[in-house]
């Protein structure tokens, strides 16, 4: 079992919407059974709160399954029980460093696209498309990663 937990600030836009983005594409590639995806908060200020809803809007129209998301801060147990803690960007990078010390899990999900580049928050520049975009990228070279790295079979 590969479990995976994607991590930003405030878990209402950019961790959500790549929890489900992956979600889709392990479904799509027939191997859900093989995997555990959730994401988390690395702030206070959302939690309980539902999906941002220009984030769910996003993914309803791009066909992407929702299901009901309420945030959640990330914990010492997630942070000891997940494979790979995957950021955003580099606050969150440095907040995850600071809470828990350094690991060799945390990865910025652009990583695995070969860049040091963040994932912009969309709550902010209120461009949910290029989100959606590099999330979904970032989370297609995610999963190549696994595979070619025989993580999944």
């Amino acid at each position: 079992m590969i479990k995976i937990l994607f991590v930003c600030h405030g878990n209402i836009c950019r961790s959500p919407m790549a929890e489900f983005i992956m979600r889709d594409i392990i479904r799509k590639h027939n191997c859900s059974d093989k995997f555990v995806i959730n994401s988390r908060a690395l702030s206070t200020e959302e939690i309980g709160n539902g999906m941002y809803p220009n984030a769910f809007k996003i993914l309803d129209e791009k066909g992407i399954l929702v299901g009901n998301h309420k945030a959640c801060l990330i914990s010492k147990f997630d942070f000891d029980n997940y494979d790979y803690i995957i950021v955003m960007d580099d606050y969150n990078l440095s907040n995850i460093i600071n809470m828990f010390g350094y690991s060799d899990k945390v990865y910025k999900l652009l990583y695995f696209l070969g860049s040091n580049s963040s994932i912009d928050d969309p709550w902010y520049t209120r461009d949910f498309e290029k989100a959606y975009e590099d999330i979904l990228k970032g989370c297609e070279a995610l999963y190549t990663f696994l595979e070619k790295n025989n993580k999944i079979y």
